[in-house]
């Protein structure tokens, strides 16, 4: 199983979800984050005055799946958050020990 576990734009949340769910990804996780990059923040001018945005504002997607769909999750988030500027987000792929579903007791793949 692998854990998945990418940042994109908010913006983007729900055409992600969707292709997500088109390719059978059953679940998922959304936090609102705030962080930064290679970009580093921006500046933005309120009320005349400019300013320095250091965090920038981004949605944490986080996806247990199968190892056999992990690659087409990456796949789908990559393609699908893609807008072609800065700060488009990271996915990050990580081996996941176990998973247990609080209900049935059920584990590992039959758990998701």
């Amino acid at each position: 199983m692998k854990y998945i576990i990418a940042a994109i734009k908010p913006f983007k949340l729900e055409e992600v979800r969707e292709a997500l769910t088109a390719i059978g990804v059953r679940g998922l996780m959304v936090t609102e984050v705030k962080g930064f990059g290679s970009q580093s923040g921006h500046t933005e001018i309120y009320r005349g005055a400019e300013y320095a945005v250091n965090f920038v504002p981004k949605v944490k997607l986080e996806i247990a799946v199968s190892d056999g769909l992990a690659e087409q999750v990456v796949d789908t988030i990559q393609r699908t958050a893609r807008t072609n500027k800065i700060g488009d987000g990271k996915v990050f792929v990580l081996d996941l020990e176990q998973a247990v579903r609080v209900r049935t007791g059920e584990l590992n793949d039959d758990a998701l």
